[in-house]
């Protein structure tokens, strides 16, 4: 026996009913984005290895473990792209649109990374990223998180996230940082789960985020990073709060947020939903000033973050009811052919009032039967009329306009088809 054919483990359909409320949640995001002056770029989904390794480090967790990297025919490394930063900066230096010029861009698309699959992280998941060139800060960085309030406010969900901030410092001050916590954990080992003790002399600063809690409880003796930050970034970081502060937005100042990859510097961000369990973070990011010319550019100031789409559609669907699946087929016309045999009628029918009415959505039916099973069917899709042609108005230029979410119906002249469902449907 032939067995199906399933999905790859961590790779998820999103059928029709799912996919109105992304519909939806896109129109939101790309209108206030485009409010906020920001244009789309889109990239590529494959990308030399090599991009990773240099932007985001061989001695990473995504690097060794988690991308999906194969060979191609001509002996290239490419790899499935597992974030979407690295890949902007590199279109910026390739067509040159970086330099000496602000720019403000968003994509959005398919991440890929290979880890165990649970609620809210998924191998194959999607993201919208932001992406801000040319602007020191913090006047940006903090527009940014204005923009992410307008979002939140929009969908429904501003009482149900919480934003928590950091500040990294400097490329120095962070290599300092570093140093000082390495000692603090070498003088802890015994305390250290063994994925830590890996990470304590190649990414020490993921410890300060780890979900052991043991661990976690050791964590909050260590090191605060702030306390190690240079003069500039710690007066970035003053005026950054302090911009907050004024606009009135809450946060919390986590010490120990340091976002999973180790381009940022200074500014770090997240928004939090706790009502989502582990996977809780739905938006994160921060500055990396020095990316670009780590990825053989010029040096130039950026910041930028990600919005996992999945876990906004999902806070969205548990706290606004306003989002709903069900009305995913809704239809405004469908059109039954009663008892015809020549269906070139009901297509050219369809066709005339498409062409009149191209915002509406109509729906043919083809595949016949009686009256009632074909009522049914456009009763399933949610339909609110039905246009019923049968021989005997066919003869006499008529049919049938029944209203399915009042149950009247009505006979109508040809001529008036268009006005009639117009006035039913305003």
């Amino acid at each position: 026996m032939i067995r199906n054919i399933r999905s790859v483990r961590g790779m998820k359909d999103y059928l029709p009913n799912s996919t109105v409320i992304w519909q939806q949640i896109e129109i939101i995001l790309k209108n206030i984005l485009r409010n906020y002056g920001y244009k789309e770029i889109r990239l590529p989904i494959i990308e030399k290895i090599s991009l990773y390794e240099r932007a985001i480090g061989n001695v990473t967790d995504l690097v060794e473990k988690e991308m999906y990297t194969f060979i191609d025919r001509n002996g290239d490394s490419l790899t499935l792209r597992p974030e979407g930063t690295a890949g902007c900066i590199r279109s910026g230096i390739e067509h040159g649109f970086l330099y000496h010029q602000e720019q403000r861009l968003w994509y959005m698309g398919p991440m890929f990374r290979h880890e165990r699959p649970q609620k809210g992280r998924y191998r194959q998941f999607n993201q919208m990223g932001i992406e801000v060139f040319g602007l020191t800060g913090p006047n940006i960085d903090v527009e940014l998180i204005m923009m992410n309030i307008r979002w939140w406010k929009a969908l429904g969900i501003e009482n149900h996230v919480r934003l928590e901030i950091n500040s990294l410092g400097s490329i120095e001050a962070c290599s300092n940082y570093r140093n000082v916590l390495i000692k603090f954990l070498e003088k802890n080992e015994h305390l250290l789960d063994e994925q830590c003790k890996h990470r304590m002399y190649t990414n020490p600063m993921r410890i300060l985020d780890s979900k052991n809690p043991k661990v976690k409880e050791l964590m909050q003796n260590a090191p605060k990073i702030i306390d190690y930050l240079d003069n500039d970034s710690n007066i970035h970081f003053e005026k950054f709060c302090k911009l907050l502060n004024e606009l009135d937005v809450k946060y919390d100042i986590n010490p120990y947020l340091v976002r999973g990859l180790d381009y940022y510097n200074r500014t770090v961000i997240e928004w939090i939903a706790d009502s989502l369990g582990a996977q809780s973070t739905i938006c994160g990011g921060g500055r990396y000033d020095n990316l670009v010319m780590q990825l053989a550019g010029y040096h130039t100031p950026a910041i930028g973050f990600a919005l996992g789409i999945e876990r906004l559609i999902s806070l969205v669907e548990s706290v606004n009811p306003v989002f709903k699946t069900t009305n995913y087929a809704s239809i405004d016309v469908y059109i039954i052919n009663n008892n015809l045999h020549n269906h070139i009628a009901a297509i050219i029918l369809a066709e005339s009032i498409r062409d009149a009415m191209p915002e509406l959505i109509f729906v043919t039916d083809f595949r016949g039967g009686s009256l009632k099973k074909q009522t049914i069917r456009a009763v399933k899709l949610n339909a609110s009329l039905i246009l019923i042609l049968d021989e005997y108005l066919a003869n006499s230029n008529r049919a049938v306009i029944k209203d399915l979410r009042t149950g009247t119906q009505q006979i109508i002249d040809r001529i008036d088809i268009v006005n009639t469902l117009y006035l039913l449907l305003k």
